[in-house]
């Protein structure tokens, strides 16, 4: 290989190899950082320890191969062999791990999403297939009480759709950065009367106003998602408390408390994963689509804020929502 084509596989970022007579003779600085610097002069085998890989690097006729671990353990990688001459072969290393990951991640919200819809789906057919047979549709009790489950089935599947398709629109918006000039300290007022009715939301703040540079319909609905959520799992007719709390580094906090059981602390890492639930029956029967706290981190990602939930078992939970103030 020339020297001019040494220097310029020294330049770019993806990690090749030159390999002559099976041995590593060049690495560019991308290839030393992800496989050490050792592996120049080093047996291609024991450079890279993977059958495939050596034996697609080793052929007469270069090719492909997929590696496991490379980089660690999770990571997906793409090993891609030229021959150049004879003796001699270039060697690209491609991370798929974010590829990978991705289409992963599609694969298991498609199998959850059809998961969570077939279940009300299958109950709201066997129950209309019920009161099709003239003995038990002609009893007005029976009658009435798998009507009621058909209607709140029904009302489960109406209400994941919406979460499916608002969770959808978010992440199409989510690299636009939102600039409406919205006052959280009022839309807080304005949400917290939509709960008028139950008595519990109560609604403090250290400041008269507090602008951001967001989406107000969103953070609406970030304010809806905890207050709805602190209702179902807080203490029965206990307070829900909303605090804005603006700061002098150019940050607002607003947090949403209850005085529930809490959350225990094996699930809080995982609560606002798509259709995690720290308690899915109770979640089910409360009509939780489990998809509430991941949109609420969704909206939070884009408006370039961050989203945490505290919580002790016995005494409640906090979930708090961080965003930067708006400038002007």
């Amino acid at each position: 290989m020339t020297i001019e084509g040494v220097q310029l596989l020294d330049q770019i970022q993806t990690p090749a190899l030159v390999v002559s007579r099976g041995q590593v003779r060049f690495a560019n600085g991308a290839a030393k950082e992800l496989l050490g610097a050792h592996i120049l002069g080093q047996d291609v085998r024991i450079a890279i320890r993977d059958p495939k890989a050596v034996a697609a690097i080793l052929s007469d006729s270069g090719g492909l191969a997929r590696v496991s671990g490379l980089s660690t353990g999770g990571s997906v990688w793409e090993v891609d062999c030229r021959v150049i001459g004879p003796l001699d072969r270039l060697v690209s290393l491609y991370d798929l791990s974010e590829r990978v990951s991705v289409a992963k991640s599609h694969a298991d919200f498609v199998a959850n999403a059809s998961h969570e819809l077939r279940t009300p789906l299958a109950n709201v057919l066997g129950y209309v297939e019920t009161l099709m047979n003239p003995k038990a549709g002609g009893e007005e009790a029976v009658r009435n009480r798998f009507l009621d489950t058909i209607r709140h089935e029904a009302q489960r599947m109406q209400a994941l759709i919406s979460d499916l398709m608002s969770l959808s629109r978010i992440e199409a918006l989510k690299h636009e950065v939102p600039a409406e000039r919205v006052d959280l300290v009022l839309l807080a007022k304005d949400i917290a009367r939509e709960f008028r009715n139950s008595g519990r939301v109560e609604v403090a703040a250290n400041c008269e106003d507090a602008v951001v540079a967001g989406d107000k319909g969103q953070l609406g609905q970030v304010l809806r998602n905890l207050i709805d959520n602190a209702m179902k799992y807080g203490k029965p007719d206990g307070p829900i408390e909303i605090a804005v709390e603006a700061a002098r580094t150019g940050w607002v906090l607003v947090t949403v408390r209850d005085y529930g059981e809490g959350i225990p602390p094996e699930h809080l890492p995982r609560v606002t994963e798509r259709f995690y639930r720290a308690d899915a029956s109770r979640s089910r029967a409360a009509g939780g689509t489990g998809l509430g706290l991941s949109i609420v981190k969704h909206i939070a990602e884009r408006h370039r804020g961050r989203f945490d939930i505290e919580s002790r078992q016995g005494i409640g939970t906090t979930a708090s929502l961080m965003l930067p103030l708006r400038e002007d």
